[in-house]
């Protein structure tokens, strides 16, 4: 595959080489792309819409590939609070492939940052994929699950890197307490 923009080429083979792409499914073989995206519907997403909202468990049976434009994925620390852009996911990028899998509640909220392209693929157009063409669905299944591994094994790197400096700041923290007991302690009568 060359670097050169695709803009030339018909829109499902634009979607095929977008979904082997590193962002996506790399593993996945540009024939198996071509047979999945026949089973995608195109969605055309105006900017500033938001695509998905975290928590939300009444569309969680889809997954939606960005063809063209770009996506800011958002977490909250809290129901209160705003919004924390966590990434710009821009074309060749999957999102919602979680819920497609699990069916469960969004776990970030998704909002298309420009104008956005898509091809979306629905737990049901998945199943009809299983039924008709059983070994491109497989391997579809098994280029997710080790997309949604690697992701994985990403958030356990992170969460380790944030338990070494939370610990390193506690230890700072006990010995200032420490420093502080012996300066603030009561002191005895002096003894002459």
């Amino acid at each position: 595959m060359d670097d050169a923009p695709d803009d030339h080429l018909p829109p499902q083979e634009r979607a095929a080489r977008q979904l082997i792409t590193p962002g996506a499914l790399v593993q996945l073989s540009l024939a198996d792309a071509r047979e999945v995206v026949t089973y995608m519907q195109p969605r055309r997403i105006p900017g500033g819409t938001t695509i998905f909202h975290a928590g939300d468990a009444t569309d969680g049976d889809d997954m939606l590939l960005v063809i063209d434009g770009d996506v800011t994925v958002e977490n909250q620390a809290s129901p209160t609070s705003e919004g924390l852009v966590v990434t710009v996911l821009g074309p060749g990028s999957l999102i919602g492939e979680m819920s497609l899998i699990d069916g469960s509640p969004r776990s970030a909220t998704c909002v298309a940052a420009t104008d956005v392209s898509a091809g979306r693929l629905t737990r049901d157009a998945l199943a009809q994929l299983m039924s008709e063409q059983p070994a491109v669905a497989a391997r579809l299944l098994l280029a997710i699950s080790k997309r949604l591994s690697d992701h994985l094994r990403e958030a356990n790197r992170k969460i380790l890197a944030l338990t070494q400096v939370s610990r390193a700041l506690q230890q700072e923290l006990d010995a200032a307490h420490a420093i502080n007991r012996r300066l603030l302690a009561p002191k005895g009568p002096r003894v002459r």
